[in-house]
């Protein structure tokens, strides 16, 4: 009779240290098998492009880890309800591991799925490899979820922080046969048009490439965090979102570095975190209000007076809108994958206030372009921004995008790099270049109109038209 063995189920966990389902496996003593399965079975959310492109290389890079310890990964494409029940036969599988995910449809998939296998004898173990604390496990004095981040993160930082779990990787004890598995390349993960080309010249995304780039920021950045963090020129923030999207590092693995290296009462170290703590805030909102993935969390906003126009949100898609700061921002996503936060905040308030276009809209861009597109953080960074969300910025903070080009890119050296038909003019009038005089354009070579876009909409009334929206939806609510 075939020797029992054990299941690892990887998900958005793909590393092997700080990985409890993987440990909880080896431990077991039973031989391990591990399996990626691509789902097909869920219709919402999908993973977009950039994130396919990430997740190629992350499994690639997973499998290669795996493989020194003569473990290997096995990859399928199907719905967990059919392909984990045959994958365990295959494997003859008694025991499966996996970690657990907080989206709604994830968490019917996996209730019903571990109910089924319990029910016919399987041993199903599920652990928290995502988060600091997961979202069932915090709540107000009333026993009800936060909806402001302060309470919620000060008492987050009440409860114990869990070191990242060892994970034995070379004590496995690999199965004597494999199942069957689809090559890497079946899945069809990196995109057919080279859109991605210069993606390479700024990730390395590896589990290797995801604590170098922690020990990096550790070192010194994050002594300077409160004072660059707002600088996209520089290299002030850690850059480690696409790899917890990944699950290629863990936020107790950042926490526990960022301890070991500095005092955690430090203000730039606690303004640090405290973004990690945005991050587990976003899974408590995922995890209790499931619909704000589309819908708003304030219902009134669900009234807001939109004025959607295909022609606005492409012009914002492709950096030409005419507002060097957010053609920027938008041109630095499509090349790297990837947009520095500050100037997330500036290009989000500028679809939905300046241009009065649905923050959905703007949600759907960011989770097909971005490298780190994760769904907790990405809807409540666009409902934050639309004043529709929890702890929201309120709807009539309209962002000046040409006050915030001027205040945190001084010397146009973002706005240089992602702008090039721009470069040549006066740092006086790059963030305004509708007011740089004829003889400059001319002296630079600048066709202005034609080499570089005049402004969609002006900032003023643009401003007042959102004002106006805001307190006409005010006022409906207070005659409603």
């Amino acid at each position: 009779m075939a020797e029992p063995t054990a299941l690892v189920w990887f998900r958005k966990d793909l590393r092997i240290s700080d990985n409890p389902a993987l440990a909880n496996a080896i431990e077991s003593g039973l031989p391990v098998h591990c399996l990626y399965l691509l789902e097909t079975g869920k219709t919402a959310w999908q993973s977009g492009e950039a994130s396919k492109w990430w997740l190629h290389h992350a499994l690639e890079d997973l499998r290669a880890n795996l493989k020194r310890s003569n473990l290997r990964l096995t990859i399928r494409s199907g719905s967990p309800e059919r392909e984990i029940p045959a994958v365990l036969a295959e494997c003859n599988a008694t025991h499966l591991y996996w970690n657990r995910r907080y989206d709604s449809e994830s968490i019917k998939v996996d209730t019903q799925l571990k109910s089924s296998l319990t029910d016919q004898g399987f041993s199903v173990t599920t652990s928290n490899a995502a988060l600091l604390h997961e979202p069932f496990r915090i709540q107000n004095k009333s026993g009800k979820p936060f909806k402001v981040f302060t309470p919620f993160w000060k008492t987050c930082l009440t409860r114990k922080i869990d070191l990242p779990t060892e994970t034995r990787i070379h004590d496995a004890k690999p199965p004597k046969e494999f199942p069957e598995t689809l090559a890497l390349e079946d899945l069809g993960l990196l995109p057919t048009i080279k859109w991605d080309a210069t993606f390479y010249e700024y990730w390395t995304p590896t589990e290797a490439g995801a604590h170098a780039a922690l020990e990096s920021f550790a070192k010194d950045a994050v002594c300077d965090y409160d004072l660059q963090r707002d600088i996209p020129s520089t290299k002030g923030t850690s850059t480690l979102s696409p790899f917890l999207a990944s699950g290629q590092i863990s936020p107790r693995q950042i926490w526990a570095q960022i301890a070991r290296k500095h005092p955690l009462n430090s203000p730039d170290v606690q303004r640090y975190l405290s973004e990690i703590g945005w991050r587990e805030f976003a899974y408590h909102l995922l995890f209790h209000f499931p619909h704000t993935t589309d819908e708003p969390l304030r219902e009134e906003f669900k009234h807001f007076p939109w004025k959607r126009d295909e022609a606005d949100l492409e012009a914002w898609k492709t950096g030409q809108t005419g507002y060097p700061m957010v053609d920027a921002g938008m041109r630095e996503l499509w090349a790297t994958g990837w947009m520095h936060n500050r100037v997330r905040m500036i290009v989000a308030s500028f679809l939905v206030k300046h241009l009065l276009q649905p923050w959905q809209e703007g949600a759907k861009w960011f989770w097909d372009t971005l490298v780190d597109a994760d769904l907790a953080s990405n809807s409540l960074g666009w409902q934050w921004t639309a004043g529709c969300g929890a702890d929201a910025s309120p709807y009539f903070r309209v962002f000046n995008p040409i006050g915030q080009g001027e205040k945190f890119d001084a010397e146009a050296v973002y706005i240089k790099k992602w702008v090039p038909e721009l470069s040549k003019l006066p740092t006086k009038y790059i963030h305004r270049p509708w007011d740089a005089p004829k003889e400059i354009l001319e002296y630079c070579q600048i066709n202005y109109g034609e080499d570089y876009p005049e402004p969609i909409i002006s900032h003023f009334p643009a401003r007042e038209r959102a004002l106006e929206a805001y307190h006409r939806l005010k006022n409906s609510k207070l005659t409603a």
